[in-house]
């Protein structure tokens, strides 16, 4: 007598992590605004049914993936900061560091589609700017407060300048331009002013 094999069991949240990895990926290269739930089974390997089981919405599951995309950026912003860690917050270093992170392409579209769902949906700006937030509170011990700004709305413009052209600036370049913010004199925040004003 012939055994029947067992059916395997769904584990529920690998298939959700599933759903939720293909919508991240294609955000990266449709935008947010074409996810579609059937787009979605479609790259995850799944029925149609899955999607709309696990997410009711499209806004449900489009807002999953950005957090997912928000996750990758979380982890790219980590290891420049162990790198800062590891050889100390010298421009050199940190140009070192943000060249790599622009040679990611998949970051680099996860920051702009973050930024892009956010400026039609301002529910989403805590999401995209995450990265410039952490940024600025990484380097604000290092190089003050004014530099910190410049440097993160600097990493803006070329991470823009990187998807546009196909690739990041050159090392040179990224740290003639931070050597320069870095050195930047420091102002007191808006928050200390007020204190001071007490």
């Amino acid at each position: 007598m012939t055994e029947v094999p067992a059916r395997r069991r769904r584990n529920p949240e690998e298939r959700r992590r599933t759903i939720v990895e293909a919508a991240a990926t294609l955000i990266t290269e449709v935008g947010s605004d074409a996810l579609t739930h059937r787009l979605v089974a479609r790259r995850a390997g799944v029925p149609l049914g899955s999607t709309t089981q696990y997410f009711a919405t499209l806004d449900d599951l489009r807002e999953a993936a950005l957090a997912r995309l928000a996750d990758d950026i979380d982890s790219g912003l980590a290891e420049v900061a162990e790198t800062l860690g590891e050889h100390g917050p010298s421009a050199p270093v940190f140009a070192e560091a943000l060249h790599e992170y622009l040679s990611d392409e998949r970051l680099i579209r996860a920051d702009l589609a973050l930024v892009s769902a956010a400026v039609i949906d301002p529910a989403l700006r805590p999401l995209a700017v995450r990265w410039p937030a952490g940024l600025i509170e990484m380097l604000v011990p290092h190089v003050g407060a004014t530099a910190a700004r410049a440097i993160a709305a600097y990493t803006d413009g070329v991470a823009m300048h990187a998807l546009l052209y196909g690739s990041p600036l050159s090392l040179h370049d990224l740290t003639a331009t931070l050597t320069a913010l870095t050195a930047l004199p420091s102002t007191p925040s808006t928050t200390d002013q007020n204190r001071s004003r007490r």
